[in-house]
């Protein structure tokens, strides 16, 4: 009989178990991460009716896998340009309830008599929620396209990163004696420079190299590429010191801003979801019962603090954000639970070994009992509201109707955030590939050279100029790149020209400072900095043309492959059918808060009557209005989907006169027109388009009716329909090919 090694035996009990359960589970409409807890409790050394696994050894390594798996797959989900959207709101409020959180949480296991690395490590899990949990819970209820859903995203998304932040800060506390105020700042940066520095380089390089072999990218090549870029990523970040999961992270949001991004993620879903299961199922593994009962009323406490702690954390920080307190409590009370970044990093100091044993028991316990509340404090999240301000005085409301109106008006931007936002992330990212190419070449080309040629002044001094000339395109986007400026404000224009002196005296700084540094990886005396430093500015000057020009050929590079997703989608949007034989098409545009129609009904802005284009769906947030009636009220923000001629749609734009953005808004692929015949046995030959109810039934509208040689674009409602009219019809693709279908047939 052919002997299986343990690990094999091991596999097979924990995949069994977490299928039994999850099917369970799934019948019981809750989440199946409970299940995979469950199985592995089954499975476990604590649960005597059923065998156990034997090798506990490979069941961590496959854990390891699986956390690794798991940050790819977050990191697909997370992108940067997600980050840069979420806005402010989002950024104050996780802030707020993560710094709230870990502070209520180290004090409570302080108050325990827990050890401060206990205590720490509590705080760090109760700040993080679970996206899997409340996702589902907000698919269940419906409310995705609710306002405070979006914030709750925002939120998630910013826990995320600072989640990575986290890890990172507890594996230096982890060590004694090595941390202090001024290792946390070294420590952030040098996260924040990790970063920066592999997301530019990923984005250089990768898309690149995927249009170059994407006929050979079938769907098995490309997730063994992802793969194994992944765990490349992987030993990258260990190799600087940070954790695998890092590397994963990070590696996964490098991928999701190119244009195999949500193909990759899709590939990827099913071996995530396996070794995600194995990980939380040997988390499971973890769950003493008798620890459970020792430490219940604690479990209690953590959990009410836990729930109460995340509402008012969050909330207020939703609050301080400018938000609405009815929005704020909503989010408050989605967020109240921990997830998945809570395993990770409770498994994190069980790795270190700088917790106590009843701490991942208490979280795993804590955890479920929060999932079975969520979907509970989710859906009563709107009659608390109303309780909570029924009590409070009508003077505290109206003070914070007035903070949330004084944080959202657009009031004139500060000098420095003017700045900031003119020149601030060019001169950021230019600096980093600087000091990135200087500490490369320092750390590894130099000491070659030096034991190839010996350690003479001479070769350090050829190193360092060599160094400067590589450098030299992204000093010149430091100090001499003229940034574009997306605005048409007059206002705004005059400042920046007013405030360009000083701009060129701090970007000159900048730049004599990153070349300071540059040197100072090679040079042992000051002969060698003084030297450079007078003849940097005068070779910079004679050569700026030549270097100007090739910088310019790399900010084009990296920003087209940095936008080829969204280039793609636009470029698919171009090639949409037009209504042939009509000189009319599909266009969409995002209406400003500046536009003269914003707040008006359509009637009121007679946007049929003056345009002759028709509206065809108005994309407010998540939620998607078809066909809107004359009484539909046109709201900053709103994206308008269009039928209409060139002219037509020309003239939409001189009466909304929005501002258009520099790079268009994706096109939802999910919303297409469809052409059919009205044949002699349709069901809706010899109907109006009002009879027909289109709209009611499907959620489309017809946008143009064709019988020989009339054509009708835009019809009347009370336009028949007769056998023989060609009928174009817009809506989401799915639903428009069933009317199709219901058009020609009985």
């Amino acid at each position: 009989m052919q002997h299986l090694p343990p690990m094999i035996i091991d596999l097979a009990m924990i995949l069994g178990a977490a299928a039994v359960s999850t099917l369970i589970f799934s019948k019981l409409r809750q989440p199946v991460v409970l299940g995979y807890l469950i199985a592995g409790f089954v499975v476990g050394p604590h649960f005597p009716l059923w065998p156990t696994v034997v090798d506990k050894e490979g069941v961590h390594l496959w854990a390891e896998i699986g956390v690794i798996f798991l940050l790819f797959g977050l990191g697909l989900e997370f992108s940067f340009k997600k980050l840069a959207k979420v806005g402010k709101s989002a950024f104050i409020a996780a802030s707020f309830e993560i710094i709230t959180m870990t502070a209520v949480g180290y004090l409570v296991g302080r108050a325990l008599g827990w050890t401060s690395m206990d205590s720490i490590y509590l705080g760090a899990i109760l700040s993080m929620s679970s996206t899997t949990i409340i996702i589902r819970a907000f698919d269940e209820a419906g409310l995705k396209g609710k306002v405070f859903a979006s914030l709750v995203f925002g939120i998630l998304i910013v826990e995320d990163l600072m989640a990575i932040l986290l890890m990172v800060i507890l594996s230096a506390l982890s060590v004694p004696g090595s941390f202090s105020g001024t290792n946390l700042a070294f420590l952030s940066g040098r996260l924040v420079f990790f970063l920066l520095i592999w997301f530019l380089i990923g984005i250089y390089v990768l898309p690149s190299i995927l249009t170059r072999v994407r006929k050979l990218l079938s769907n098995e090549i490309m997730l063994i590429v992802s793969i194994g870029l992944c765990f490349l990523m992987v030993v990258l970040a260990t190799k600087a010191e940070f954790s695998a999961a890092l590397g994963a992270f990070i590696m996964g949001s490098i991928l999701a801003e190119t244009a195999e991004g949500e193909r990759i993620e899709h590939l990827l879903s099913s071996v995530k979801d396996l070794f995600a299961a194995v990980f939380f199922v040997s988390v499971g593994m973890m769950i003493n019962p008798s620890i459970l009962q020792q430490y219940f009323w604690v479990i209690i406490l953590i959990t009410v603090v836990t729930i109460l702690g995340k509402l008012l954390g969050s909330g207020f920080g939703a609050v301080l954000s400018g938000r609405s307190l009815k929005h704020s409590t909503q989010a408050g009370m989605s967020l109240a639970q921990i997830g998945e970044f809570s395993f990770i990093i409770a498994s994190l100091g069980v790795s270190l070994k700088v917790v106590s044993d009843f701490l991942y028991p208490i979280v795993i316990a804590v955890s479920a009992v929060t999932t079975f509340t969520t979907p509970y404090m989710i859906r009563y999240s709107g009659p608390i509201y109303s309780w909570i301000e029924a009590r409070l005085p009508e003077k505290f409301l109206n003070l914070l109707g007035q903070y949330e109106t004084a944080m959202a008006s657009n009031g004139k931007e500060s000098a420095l955030g003017l700045i900031w936002k003119t020149y601030g992330m060019l001169i950021l990212l230019n600096a980093v590939v600087v000091i990135a190419i200087g500490f490369s070449v320092s750390h590894f080309a130099l000491p070659v050279m030096i034991s190839t040629f010996g350690d003479e002044r001479n070769i350090r001094a050829l190193t360092c100029f060599a160094t400067l000339a590589a450098c030299s395109p992204f000093l010149y986007g430091t100090v001499l790149k003229v940034p574009k400026v997306h605005t048409k404000d007059a206002n705004t224009l005059l400042r920046l020209s007013r405030l360009q002196p000083g701009t060129v005296i701090f970007r000159g700084i900048i730049g004599l400072v990153l070349v300071d540094v540059v040197i100072s990886q090679f040079a042992t005396t000051r002969a060698l900095p003084l030297i450079v430093l007078a003849s940097t500015p005068v070779l910079v000057f004679l050569f700026r043309k030549k270097v100007g020009q090739f910088y310019g050929k790399i900010e084009n590079r990296f920003l087209q492959n940095l936008n080829a997703k969204e280039l793609a989608e636009i470029e698919s949007l171009v090639k949409r059918p037009q209504l042939a034989p009509w000189d009319a098409s599909l266009t969409q545009l995002v209406l400003s808060s500046d536009s003269k129609i914003a707040g008006l009904t359509l009637e009121e802005s007679k946007f049929r009557t003056t345009t002759g284009a028709t509206v065809a769906m108005i994309d407010r947030g998540r939620r998607r209005i078809f066909a809107p009636g004359r009484a539909e009220r046109l709201l900053p923000g709103d994206e308008l989907f269009l039928i209409g001629t060139e002219e037509q749609l020309a003239e939409v734009q001189k009466l909304v006169q929005a501002e258009t953005t520099a790079e268009p808004p994706a096109h939802d692929e999910l919303y297409n027109l469809e052409s059919f015949y009205i044949e002699e046995r349709s069901r809706y030959a010899n109907m109006s388009i009002r009879d027909i109810g289109v709209g009611a039934e499907f959620g489309g509208i017809v946008v143009g009716v064709e019988n020989g040689g009339t054509r009708v674009l835009n019809p009347e409602s009370t336009v028949v329909l007769r056998p023989g009219d060609l009928v174009w019809v817009f809506g989401h693709k799915n639903k428009i090919r069933d009317i199709a279908k219901a058009g020609r047939s009985v």
